[in-house]
């Protein structure tokens, strides 16, 4: 790798997966250290049944761990959400930390319910299925930054794509931390490598929090 990108693709593989079905996991990570399940379904729209995200992001991420301990694999690292984290019934003026889950008895978008469920499912796989499988989970806020490819993400579509367009005409009343793409990636390192992070949460975010308004103002004052 050398600055501006990537150009050396020569250990690169393309291994097929499916959250929903066993096909290919214990291929995609044999021979493997350690392994980053980044993947979970985030559409812009709920859907009309929310089991269309719960499911795969729990049985994806249960599959990844199950595969990762049969192969001898020694950590996973799972991208959640604070999705998992700061959503609850009675949460005005609480300050959250890794100690934090969201209630799944209050009324959740399906997102945020799929993100809920996978984790807690993971944790549960530990504790009863790990045989020495470590993981370590990074909880983020919205995440914005710079794209590959032209790849888009249902966060920069929902924030990002709708202001620059002109499609969003008012702000939302809502708030919302972020935390640049870049710190995300950078975090799931850390937390492969370090030694203290196995069997920790960590939310990733960075100070205060924005609103669409406040984005809209900084377009127009970085990129006018």
């Amino acid at each position: 790798m050398k600055e501006g990108g990537i150009t050396d693709f020569s250990h690169l593989a393309l291994i097929e997966a499916d959250l929903t079905t066993d096909k290919n996991w214990d291929e995609a990570v044999k021979g493997c250290d350690y392994v980053l399940h980044v993947a979970s379904p985030f559409p812009a729209d709920d859907p009309k049944d929310e089991n269309e995200l719960i499911v795969p992001a729990r049985d994806g991420a249960l599959r990844v761990l199950k595969a990762s301990r049969d192969e001898g694999v020694k950590r996973v690292v799972l991208t959640s959400s604070f999705a998992a984290v700061g959503y609850s019934i009675d949460a005005k003026d609480h300050i959250f930390t890794e100690k934090d889950w969201t209630d799944l008895n209050a009324p959740l978008p399906a997102y945020i319910k799929s993100k809920t469920v996978a984790e807690k499912s993971a944790w549960e796989f530990m504790e009863k299925e790990g045989n020495g499988l470590e993981l370590s989970v990074i909880n983020p806020v919205g995440i914005f930054g710079p794209v590959i490819g032209g790849i888009t993400s249902a966060s920069l579509d929902i924030a990002i794509s709708g202001i620059l367009n002109g499609s969003m005409d008012k702000t939302p009343p809502f708030t919302m931390g972020v935390v640049d793409v870049r710190d995300v990636a950078d975090i799931h390192i850390k937390a492969m490598l370090h030694p203290a992070a196995p069997g920790e949460r960590f939310i990733a975010t960075s100070d205060g929090v924005m609103s669409f308004y406040d984005v809209a103002e900084l377009f127009k004052k970085e990129r006018p």
